[in-house]
């Protein structure tokens, strides 16, 4: 008997470092996705800066996470929405971001942009149609 699969939303909301959520959230997105979840994430509020590039965190002591997230489409995470305004309040552009692809097997596997910019409202929209959504 197939299981049924759910489509489950990981909202990041805090700033990539200073606390252990987004190294959690990245870490639970892995392997959900491992076991063949449909996963999507948002990043909205701080969380934006979890997406940065170029991040340095020597001074902080503490290792950098952030060139994980390219890894992203190689388990079939595909789906990653920004919320616009979040970027546009913080001064941020998607040109500051990591460039997010995946490998489109259907098409002589190009690449795909995994990053979706979308509006406050459209991002309500996408969270409605997921079956579970966890906040980090």
């Amino acid at each position: 008997m197939a299981e049924d699969i759910k489509k489950l939303m990981y909202v990041n909301r805090r700033a990539p470092y200073g606390t252990i959520y987004a190294w959690e959230s990245l870490e639970v997105v892995l392997i959900g996705a491992a076991f063949d979840q449909d996963v999507s994430l948002a990043f909205m509020d701080d969380g934006v800066y979890q997406l940065m590039k170029g991040q340095n965190t020597e001074a902080a002591g503490m290792k950098n996470f952030s060139p994980t997230y390219s890894a992203l489409g190689d388990y079939e995470v595909t789906k990653i929405y920004v919320e616009k305004e979040s970027l546009e309040e913080r001064g941020l552009t998607l040109d500051d971001l990591q460039h997010l692809v995946w490998e489109d097997e259907d098409d002589d596997w190009a690449e795909r942009d995994s990053i979706h910019l979308v509006s406050r409202a459209e991002l309500a929209d996408v969270m409605a149609e997921h079956d579970m959504m966890f906040n980090f």
